[in-house]
């Protein structure tokens, strides 16, 4: 034990988390294993310290960051995490100073629910009993299957699921698995995605723009942000944050209309109006109507560069009373949008309406900013073509301080390569969302309003296999959980499920086969920045440790499926190491940044840096001049009326303009009678969505709770720290309550990303949000309407 206890003393295990580790272990040979694994030694012997180095590694999860990561490394061992090592932050170069997670990643790295070795599952599809078997049968099994479903279904019958808990530009994640399927006949992929389905869709229908740069709004006296956790959400690498704080500190006041007081919110000393989610587009139509009835938009700007916002700019063809004017005086609908009628929608006073409608109308320059949050909702398309609307009347679109009204623009590109993927010979592409109706009915989905299938009129098959590679959508971040493991259990209908993974993730237990990943501190890759403020920067990450386990890299994997598919030497295309990629997608680089170092000097200092740009103003050439630089829209100009969307003649759920448009499951829904509390899932500071997840240091730093008001939870008779259970329909969570005045009465917080643990009854005792989440698709981008649900609470 004395020998085991200086072992620990030089790894960056705690006594007590080892003996959790060890008794996972389960025996002693095991356990030696394990210390060889996480020790760097074959024994557990005390020996000499060896020297330390200190390396970059990579930070690869979806939360947008990308920050910088040294890790210091001796004996083969991470012994801790260090941030960016540059000086002191510059407004023209903050540092890519990473988050708590971040800062965790060895604590995954070295955790106990590692997927250790290939498996194969045993029992029935769900029931997550699984053996192990060796790489060699795992390997076979797969190509098996590739070839069995290509010749009985065609290619169109396999499918590359939509994961986001690898990114890297090198040699790792799903593009080498794509290489392999599209150089083997292709295969069935997706468009839009689980983060911005909504948002990708209908932002061509009225700018195609993103709004300026973070580093702009230090030109902002005011900055309305709706929806908006930048702090949390997008905590270090890519500026946002850091530059939000720069601005308050320079003077720009922020107003945050949100249903929760977030800590974005209380770090920049906003102005907080709680909202009741989903009726954001109803606020702003009052707003606009307010605008117009004072004579206070810019009637200019709104005849010179925008397409139907009144009757004279409508476009040929639109019916008479189609205008964005119309809809607000009711001329269309019989219905004035008045502050009176959003306050009975919105739950924000009318006084407060009108005052706000003013402020935005007069304060110059003033930001108007929404996040992908307010679009993950029933009718998320609405609420991304009218806030540009109200940008535009205000007078702030295409200035330095104002914005396009969307989510930021990138301030700084740096142009980097990536594992190259050859055109998929299958043109067909379904929503990300609709996998499971594929699954269901895919010989039958169309190009039609209810499918929206792209590159095809029609699908040829059902989907009947599913590649999920480092992804936890099958089942925890996707809708409806019971309902999509019943859907799985059914082996008739997807034939075979392959998941390659770092984790033992709740999709691990619906999955046929089971292949170990390396993590990101195990394999040499390129991680490039997101530089949304003034910088950017790309980074080499080393291997830092050995593969632990029988974890193997995507690249070898990919390699291995190639061969025995017959077309290694296609798929190598004389590449016959990971340098030799490596090299290539550094190269573009080299191509692009006239002073990017070479790969040897790159790989050395492991850190480039582009400083002090940035200052992207949305829509700017085009205010300057319309004719030599359009916008990418039907039009050329700011389309509030869009002929496209009217042809699809569903105004009630796709109108031409941007309208509210009442919710299933939202505020006026009758069954808020039996399911009274609007139930939303927002992120979590301790994960990436559901990367992360149970981390203990992180779990304890940040629990995983329900946000619940005062007035909520009086009437249930839940005080603070009470066990509770949130239901509807769909299932049962069970988790803790947190009462806090931070949320408005009416609506419930449930954090996504926490990991499903259904017990023998199908109570859900690790309280995933998507227990609880609907299936019903947005009706323009088929995208997912996951913070669109109703639910009831009781204590425990």
């Amino acid at each position: 034990s004395k020998q085991f206890s200086k072992v620990l003393d030089d790894t960056v295990l705690t006594r007590r988390s080892f003996m959790k580790w060890s008794t996972a272990l389960g025996s002693t040979a095991a356990l030696a294993g394990g210390l060889q694994a996480v020790a760097g030694d074959a024994t557990p012997t005390v020996k000499a310290a060896g020297e330390t180095k200190l390396m970059t590694t990579g930070c690869y999860h979806n939360c947008g960051g990308r920050c910088i990561l040294y890790a210091e490394v001796q004996d083969g061992v991470v012994k801790r995490i260090l941030p960016d090592q540059d000086p002191e932050d510059s407004f023209d170069q903050p540092r890519a100073i990473p988050c708590v997670r971040g800062r965790s990643q060895y604590y995954r790295v070295y955790s106990p629910e590692r997927l250790k070795y290939p498996m194969k599952r045993v029992g029935k599809r769900g029931e997550g009993k699984f053996e192990r078997i060796s790489w060699e049968e795992a390997l076979d099994t797969i190509a098996t299957e590739i070839k069995r479903i290509k010749e009985t279904y065609g290619n169109e019958a396999i499918h590359m699921l939509y994961a986001t808990g690898v990114n890297w530009n090198g040699c790792d994640g799903d593009a080498p698995i794509s290489r392999t399927l599209a150089l083997y006949g292709g295969f069935t992929s997706y468009y839009g995605n689980y983060s911005a389905a909504c948002y990708i869709a209908a932002l061509p229908h009225i700018t195609s723009l993103n709004t300026n740069s973070a580093d702009d709004l230090l030109n902002s006296k005011l900055a309305v942000l709706i929806g908006v956790n930048a702090c949390v959400t997008r905590t270090g690498g890519d500026g946002i944050g850091y530059h939000y704080l720069e601005a308050k500190r320079q003077g720009t006041r922020f107003i945050s209309i949100d249903p929760i007081y977030t800590e974005t919110a209380a770090v920049l000393d906003a102005e907080w109006i709680p909202i009741y989610p989903g009726t954001d587009v109803a606020l702003i139509a009052a707003m606009a109507y307010v605008m117009v009835k004072e004579d206070l938009y810019d009637k200019e700007f709104m005849a010179k560069y925008v397409v139907g916002f009144d009757e004279d700019t409508l476009p040929e063809g639109a019916p008479k009373n189609s205008s964005y004017i119309a809809y607000l005086m009711g001329d269309e609908d019989g219905v004035e949008k008045t502050p009176e009628w959003a306050a009975e929608i919105t739950g924000i006073p009318s006084q407060r309406i009108i005052s706000l409608a003013r402020e935005i109308a007069q304060v110059k320059p003033c930001a108007l900013i929404q996040s992908y949050g307010v679009q993950r909702r029933a009718y998320g398309e609405q609420p991304i073509r009218a806030l540009p609307v109200l940008a535009a009347m205000s007078g702030n679109f295409g200035i330095a301080g104002g914005g396009a009204g969307t989510w930021h623009g990138a301030g700084t590109s740096l142009s980097m390569g990536s594992f190259p993927v050859p055109e998929n010979p299958v043109k067909a592409l379904i929503s990300v969302y609709m996998w499971p109706d594929m699954i269901e009915r895919g010989a039958e989905m169309t190009s039609g309003s209810r499918d929206k299938v792209k590159g095809v009129d029609k699908l040829s098959t059902n989907l009947k296999m599913i590649w999920n590679h480092g992804g936890n959508c099958i089942t925890n971040q996707h809708s409806d959980v019971n309902g999509t493991i019943k859907m799985l259990e059914d082996e008739s209908k997807c034939e075979f499920i392959v998941t390659a993974e770092v984790m033992m993730t709740p999709s691990c237990a619906v999955s046929d086969i089971l292949l170990p990943s390396t993590s990101g501190f195990e394999s040499d890759n390129i991680n490039v920045g997101r530089g949304f403020g003034r910088s950017n920067w790309t980074m080499y990450s080393h291997a830092v440790i050995e593969p632990m386990y029988e974890a193997r890299t995507d690249l070898w994997v990919a390699e291995q499926i190639a061969e025995r598919l017959g077309i290694l030497d296609a798929f190598q295309d004389g590449h016959t190491t990971r340098e030799d990629w490596l090299r290539e997608i550094v190269a573009v680089a080299q191509e692009k940044q006239e002073d990017f170092p070479s790969f040897e000097e790159f790989r050395e200092k492991g850190v480039y840096k582009i400083k002090g740009k940035g200052g992207f103003i949305a829509g700017k050439a085009f205010v300057e001049d319309p004719e030599a630089n359009p916008l990418k829209t039907e039009s050329g100009k700011i389309q509030v009326y869009s002929p496209a969307l009217a042809a699809w003649n569903e105004p009630e759920e796709i109108p031409a303009l941007p309208k509210y448009i009442p919710e299933w499951e939202g505020v006026s829904d009758p069954l808020r009678e039996k399911y009274p509390l609007l139930m939303i899932g927002t992120h979590a500071m301790q994960r990436s969505h559901s990367t992360f997840n149970g981390v203990a240091i992180l779990e304890e730093a940040h629990q995983h709770v329900m946000l619940i008001s005062p007035v909520d939870a009086e009437a249930r008779g839940i005080k603070n720290g009470d066990m509770v259970k949130v239901f509807n329909d769909r299932g049962v969570i069970e988790i803790k309550a947190r009462v806090t005045p931070r949320i408005r009465p009416g609506v419930i917080n449930v954090y996504q990303g926490h990991w499903h643990k259904p017990d023998a009854k199908g109570v859900d005792k690790g309280g995933c949000v998507n227990t609880l989440t609907k299936y019903h698709p947005t009706p323009l981008a088929k995208g997912n309407p996951q913070h669109t649900n109703l639910a009831q609470v009781e204590k425990l």
